[in-house]
């Protein structure tokens, strides 16, 4: 059964995914999972640099911001995570960096994009 909250943070990765997309975003993969964790969302940028990208969407900020969620010990899990993607898919990339997408809903059901490239906690 899927909770409104499960619902809420599904929408909240599509529409994170699309905002990325009209950015000129590609998106590689999407809840790759490992015995190490999940990467939300893999993504490879213009300039050719791949991203692992941390979608948090939150119904308010009253508890901080979604970026106030990604703290030193999650940065380094998800750069070590989009590594060992890396090594999985056979890529090399010397350019990989941890971007974070922050999803509110706003008027009327829709949902707002912030993207936040290239965080270092």
């Amino acid at each position: 059964m899927t909770t409104q909250q499960q619902e809420l943070g599904a929408r909240g990765e599509q529409a994170a995914a699309e905002h990325l997309e009209a950015g000129g975003y590609r998106i590689l993969d999407r809840n790759w999972r490992c015995r190490s964790g999940e990467l939300d969302l893999v993504v490879r940028d213009r300039s050719g640099a791949l991203a692992a990208v941390e979608v948090k969407t939150r119904s308010s900020q009253g508890f901080g911001t979604a970026f106030d969620a990604v703290n030193p010990a999650k940065f380094a899990r998800l750069h070590r995570l989009l590594i060992i993607w890396c090594k999985a898919h056979r890529i090399y990339c010397p350019q990989l960096r941890v971007d974070v997408v922050e999803v509110y809903p706003g008027p009327g059901g829709t949902l707002s994009c912030r993207h936040l490239p290239d965080v270092r906690s």
